[in-house]
């Protein structure tokens, strides 16, 4: 208790006993005194309270000891409160400043994935304004199906980049990634990729370009040295070494053209127009006999795991080209008398084709760009006397298998060898005897 208080309390249970002697009863007097005091202190409590609830119009108490000392130290709070508010709010103007200032559509989603918050690009990109479109869903207001189950799909895991075109012009690409922040919050952030995608596209239309028009002279070129070659009366000795060294050359270029256009058809559609039925065992027999034709005198031992009624759905030509390539790349890089390990399974995850070696192996730096165009490891890694690929069957396999909702996965250990596996969804898996079974019936009937 403050010392003024203690006084003042003194104070009146003095008087309340003075007054209690003189009417003979001191006990009263006591009682009397100490209810004295509690009224005035309920009083002064009463004025505390009211100056808290509105202080332009009311006054502190100004009684002496703990009530003026608390007025005072609530005062004090209440101005330090004022000053974090106001650097607080200084902050948030220069946080939506900035964020203003982003040329990237930013929101912030709550739960259900309500708009909490969006910047001035979001009405430019995505259509969404702020703060008219506060609470809505994002998902009501922004209708694309791919962008809806992106979001879907990112809610409960780790999201990557998705490409869409904005709702707001269909001519303009944008790319979209959330991120969580906070408790059932993500951050969305829309950017304009529309310079870069055509960047791309004017690439891959050169190169395609580029491609058909060398298919012409190379098939004449390669005519003609056939020819040459064949006569052998007529050709000199001398240009016989030549001849064949051009012939390796323009098989190469006319694989490398080839290969170009395939990539270029295969990016310029997201899935397979028509999916077929795909027997994968007997496409796996074919690679195999090619793989044992090229493979010659190398006799490399490869060992068969095969699922035969296990087939898919898509387009056969360009599975074929996918699984040959990863065969071929295991021949490729693989010592004579090596082992090489094709498996054609399926297990709870879906189906998957796996090609094992034990050849050279590939660097852990290497492996992130396997896919990418033309990159290829170190020469050395090729076996003596086996020339070079193009660097474009990798990438081929990747789009080959986003075509077909599949991805591809790779392991490999310097010196032990890689493993190859591409992974295929339950969505395009079929089955040879139920895919069989109506076609007997329809027999019999």
């Amino acid at each position: 208790m403050h010392t003024r208080d203690q006084w003042r309390l003194a104070f009146f249970l003095c008087v309340g006993a003075l007054c209690g002697l003189a009417l003979g009863s001191v006990g009263w007097g006591l009682f009397a005194g100490c209810l004295w005091y509690v009224l005035r202190l309920q009083q002064s409590l009463a004025e505390l309270l009211a100056w808290l609830r509105n202080r332009k119009e009311n006054e502190p108490p100004e009684q002496p000891g703990i009530l003026e000392a608390l007025s005072l130290e609530i005062d004090f709070l209440r101005e330090r409160h004022k000053k974090r508010k106001k650097r607080l709010g200084s902050y948030l103007k220069q946080f939506r400043r900035a964020t203003r200032a982003l040329p990237d559509a930013t929101l912030l989603l709550g739960e259900d994935d309500t708009i909490v918050w969006a910047n001035e690009a979001a009405a430019r990109d995505l259509g969404i304004r702020w703060p008219e479109d506060v609470e809505q869903r994002i998902t009501n207001l922004v209708r694309l199906p791919a962008l809806v189950d992106y979001i879907e799909s990112s809610r409960n895991s780790p999201s990557t980049l998705i490409d869409i075109p904005s709702p707001v012009d269909d001519q303009r690409r944008l790319s979209v990634l959330t991120a969580p922040v906070g408790d059932n919050e993500r951050l969305m952030v829309a950017r304009d990729v529309t310079q870069l995608h055509r960047a791309n596209q004017v690439r891959s239309d050169f190169v395609a370009n580029v491609s058909h028009e060398l298919r012409t002279p190379l098939t004449v070129l390669k005519g003609y040295v056939e020819t040459l070659t064949a006569q052998t009366d007529v050709c000199p000795p001398a240009w016989r070494s030549a001849l064949r060294h051009m012939t390796v050359h323009v098989e190469r270029m006319q694989s490398l053209t080839e290969e170009l256009l395939l990539l270029s058809r295969l990016e310029s559609e997201d899935r397979v127009a028509a999916p077929e039925f795909v027997d994968v065992p007997e496409l796996i027999s074919e690679i195999q006999q090619r793989t044992r034709e090229l493979n010659g005198a190398e006799e490399h031992m490869i060992a068969l795991d095969i699922d035969g009624d296990l087939c898919l759905l898509g387009a056969r030509q360009e599975l074929y080209s996918a699984f040959a390539n990863l065969v071929f790349n295991a021949v490729r890089y693989t010592p004579d008398r090596g082992v090489i390990k094709i498996r054609w399974y399926r297990d709870a995850e879906g189906a998957h084709f796996s090609v094992e070696d034990n050849g050279v192996g590939i660097a852990p730096e290497h492996l992130p760009r396997l896919t990418e165009r033309f990159y290829r490891v170190d020469a050395s890694r090729n076996r003596d006397g086996e020339p070079g690929g193009t660097g474009l069957g990798l990438a081929i396999v990747k789009h080959v298998l986003a075509r077909h909702d599949g991805m591809l996965r790779v392991t490999s250990v310097v010196g032990k060898g890689s493993c190859f596996i591409a992974d295929f969804a339950e969505g395009g898996i079929a089955s040879r005897q139920v895919t069989q079974t109506p076609l007997a019936d329809r027999d019999a009937s």
